[in-house]
């Protein structure tokens, strides 16, 4: 049996890393979480000029890792959000290249939940996620692209 790639789609603050923690209990997954990796390596509030970059370089290595962890036979589960249909599409395939069947979790949650949420945690540095101001929120949300009728995925309640 191949191993399963747990790919979570959904905004900041809809509940992606609440979920991925629950989803690692339960099936004994690696989980690799792309905020974690990111404020371990870069801060809690890198650079907005550096920002693409450090992003693109985090994304490689939990790639690379995820890869490592597949071959071993072990599923994983990737809490990195995965907002636009380009970077779903990549992930789907990028997991099959590994050799591994990939499957999406979109999280949801009311935009007022979310950005309560975001804006909390921004309040005091974290080890698992980034600091976002309201500016920042609100231009990242015109970024983000829901799922498509198309796509394959499980909705999860992220409100709890």
């Amino acid at each position: 049996m191949k191993p399963t790639t747990h790919l979570l789609h959904g905004f900041m603050g809809s509940g992606k890393t609440t979920f991925a923690r629950q989803l690692e209990r339960e099936c004994g997954a690696v989980r690799i979480s792309h905020d974690e990796w990111m404020v371990r390596l870069h801060g809690w509030n890198p650079p907005e000029e550096h920002f693409s970059e450090f992003r693109a370089q985090v994304e490689n290595l939990i790639w690379d890792e995820a890869t490592r962890v597949i071959g071993a036979g072990t599923d994983v589960i990737l809490d990195h959000g995965f907002w636009t249909r380009e970077s779903r599409d990549a992930a789907r395939d990028r997991a099959r290249s590994a050799g591994a069947v990939a499957k999406f979790y979109e999280v949801v949650c009311p935009q007022e939940i979310m950005r309560a949420r975001t804006l909390d945690r921004s309040k005091s540095p974290k080890t698992d996620s980034l600091w976002i101001d309201g500016a920042g929120f609100d231009k990242l949300i015109a970024t983000f692209e829901p799922m498509q009728d198309d796509e394959e995925f499980l909705r999860i309640d992220g409100t709890k």
